[in-house]
């Protein structure tokens, strides 16, 4: 469903700008395009949350039903013509560099801003790619549900208005991969421009980290 124009869109939109500004702040003093350090600290990162969707197979899941794991999750959708993918193969390649254990500790998460298309079957095709990690789980759900994780993790979408008799259009959408922890707690953000061997480093870190402690 397109952005209202009612004023209310307006200031919602310049808050998620504010926080895009304070995300893009945080890389830009932690790490460059080729680093990316933990950025969680003590306190608790107002990203992420509970959820309620649908995955690939038509089960109904919560954000629960990933405790014990490390989220990987990617805002996106199966029409995206290039960013979608190039982020989802980034993400493959820097877990390509894990080792099986460590690998087993993450799951990679697709969650689609485009749930009038983005049907569990349309997501089960598109998981499947080569070219995406292994275990790639699809979610989906009502524009409701969609719009309420999507809030939680102060990421904007709309549909663009070309395209919309025929359902030809596209989702303009924020493009981060966030890190959650075993307890699905905020742990840092990677931006588009981060490489896979950047990823790679900072999920060995994060692992490290949760080993040690």
């Amino acid at each position: 469903m397109p952005f209202s124009r009612q004023p209310v869109w307006i200031y919602a939109l310049l808050a998620g700008l504010a926080v895009l500004v304070l995300m893009f702040g945080i890389l830009m003093l932690t790490g460059t395009r080729d680093s990316a350090p933990i950025v969680r600290s003590s306190g608790q990162a107002q990203i992420g949350g509970p959820f309620t969707l649908v995955n690939q197979d038509g089960e109904t899941v919560t954000d629960e039903d990933f405790r014990g794991k490390a989220m990987l999750i990617y805002f996106g959708f199966t029409y995206c013509p290039d960013i979608c993918p190039f982020s989802l193969q980034t993400m493959d390649a820097a877990l390509a560099q894990l080792d099986e254990a460590e690998r087993a500790l993450v799951q990679p998460i697709l969650i689609s801003v485009d749930p009038r298309r983005d049907t569990p079957e349309a997501l089960a095709a598109y998981v499947q790619s080569d070219a995406f990690p292994d275990g790639l789980i699809g979610l989906t759900g009502t524009p409701e549900q969609v719009a309420q994780v999507a809030g939680e993790y102060r990421v904007i979408y709309r549909e663009t208005e070309e395209g919309q008799e025929d359902e030809s259009y596209l989702v303009d959408h924020t493009s981060f991969i966030y890190l959650m922890d075993f307890e699905g707690e905020f742990v840092t953000v990677f931006s588009h421009g981060h490489t896979p061997q950047a990823i790679a480093d900072a999920l060995q870190d994060f692992l490290d980290q949760e080993r040690s402690s």
